[in-house]
């Protein structure tokens, strides 16, 4: 009988260990997890992720894992799931190159809080990571495009198969019960994309994701077993989740050292909105435009993107973050889209309503990426702008520098732990191969107490 997928896979993450990592794939994953801390501790004190790390407080349990931004611990499986939300309420977090799904919420939202839990060290921290972004996008590329456009949100289906690769990594887990831990994430797949709305439902989506990746490699720890058909069986998650997919993507040159394409993100949105804004800024950097004289902004989009984030009248800023049109006008304005862009007070500007209702989306097929994006910006005067982005801030071929990716974290850290405390863990970062605990990192990423609480735990001792 032909060896199954996961079992193939489970041998190959098995045996994978720091030395046999690429240099470039420890260098993308160290720049992720910095990029990483920022984005969650930021995203901790968002209203989603100040709900999900109360709901994690509330159920208890034993005090394993940190909760970025907060002063408690909770079990792993809860820390996983409060913090990947934490990590996607911002929309800044990373993405892959074809603007599919990201890593890091599920996968490394997983691996640190197993990583905390098991005292593990740096080097066994950045392997997991590393292997667990290599199973998500292995399972991505064997079943997108059509994963996607059957409706199914690629970051939290995919993603549980790396949280559980991730957290089995750091569990020691055998070549066996990592096979039955895939097979038991299979059974837990879910998200889907209906999540373009005003709530915050796309915010939730990679919660699960790292949970439920971190109870199936915990389970299967344990013992209870799982199918290894799951990914090409009849009844398997290929076939229940798209209509086309190749199965051979999955174990492609298992042999092979692992190339990690991981692209960042400056602007605070979705990621196929960037190139829109960067056209936007582009256009914006020709000349000094007067905002009243365009008449109209027609953007050509490629047809893997087109008929997305097309809404004019966001009533949230969570839907703002996945508009188009609005991320455009604000960009046009403000020369900048950030977290301070996106604001519920900002979706009543006159002038931001004129510009997004001046915004027209077409499809051509002949722009060169699925991210694509070409600007037109027609004038009172019948000039017209023209810029074309295929390759957006933040991509491999247009990245963003360490400098860049430091000065990001320490705008999203310093408000929340404070300047002192965001330092020490950059530099733990740096250096995080000799990181003898990760626990250190965790506890770094905790607010700091405040002079209050400090007080009352010195009254307690003297009573």
């Amino acid at each position: 009988m032909e060896t199954t997928a996961a079992v193939q896979l489970s041998k190959h993450f098995s045996k994978l260990d720091y030395k046999a990592l690429p240099e470039a794939s420890r260098a993308a994953v160290k720049r992720l997890l910095l990029d990483y801390l920022g984005v969650a501790i930021a995203g901790s004190q968002t209203e989603s992720g100040r709900i999900a790390r109360e709901f994690a407080r509330l159920q208890g349990g034993k005090p394993e894992t940190t909760l970025f931004g907060d002063t408690a611990r909770v079990p792993m499986t809860l820390g996983s799931f409060a913090n990947a939300i934490c990590s996607h309420s911002i929309e800044l977090d990373d993405i892959d190159v074809l603007a599919l799904f990201h890593f890091s919420p599920p996968v490394f939202s997983a691996a640190l809080a197993a990583a905390e839990r098991q005292g593990a060290n740096g080097k066994q921290l950045l392997t997991a990571l590393a292997a667990g972004c290599e199973m998500m996008e292995r399972v991505s590329k064997a079943a997108n495009n059509s994963l996607r456009n059957r409706a199914y949100h690629t970051t939290p289906t995919c993603g549980v198969f790396g949280a559980t690769v991730a957290a089995a990594k750091l569990l020691k887990l055998t070549p066996a019960k990592l096979a039955s831990a895939l097979g038991l994430a299979g059974a837990q797949a879910s998200g889907l994309m209906e999540m373009y709305g005003p709530s915050m439902q796309k915010r939730f989506n990679p919660g699960p994701a790292a949970r439920n990746g971190v109870t199936a490699a915990l389970i299967a720890q344990l013992g209870f077993t799982g199918a290894d058909t799951i990914f090409e069986g009849e009844r398997g998650f290929l076939r229940a989740f798209t209509d086309q997919s190749n199965a051979l993507e999955l174990t492609k040159d298992l042999d092979q050292p692992y190339r990690l394409d991981i692209e960042f993100k400056p602007h605070s949105c979705a990621r196929p909105i960037h190139n829109g804004i960067d056209c936007a800024l582009a256009i914006r950097a020709q000349e000094k435009l007067n905002l009243d004289n365009i008449v109209a902004i027609d953007i050509a989009r490629h047809p893997d993107w087109a008929h997305y984030h097309l809404n004019k009248t966001p009533q949230t800023y969570h839907e703002a973050q996945v508009s188009l049109p609005y991320s455009v006008a604000v960009a046009f304005k403000e020369g900048q889209a950030l977290l301070a862009q996106y604001t519920d007070r900002k979706l009543k500007d006159p002038l931001l309503n004129r510009l997004m209702n001046l915004t027209n989306i077409s499809v051509d097929a002949t722009l060169p990426r699925g991210v694509s994006c070409r600007m037109t910006v027609t004038l009172k005067d019948g000039r017209t702008l023209v810029s074309q982005v295929d390759y957006p801030k933040g991509s491999i071929e247009n990245p963003m520098s360490d400098a860049e990716i430091r000065a990001k974290f320490d705008s999203l850290a310093v408000p929340v732990i404070g300047a002192a405390r965001a330092a020490k863990l950059a530099a733990l970062v740096a250096n995080i191969e000799k990181c003898p605990d990760v626990g250190a990192l965790m506890r770094l990423t905790a607010k700091p107490a405040t002079k209050k609480t400090v007080t009352k735990k010195k009254s307690a001792k003297k009573k």
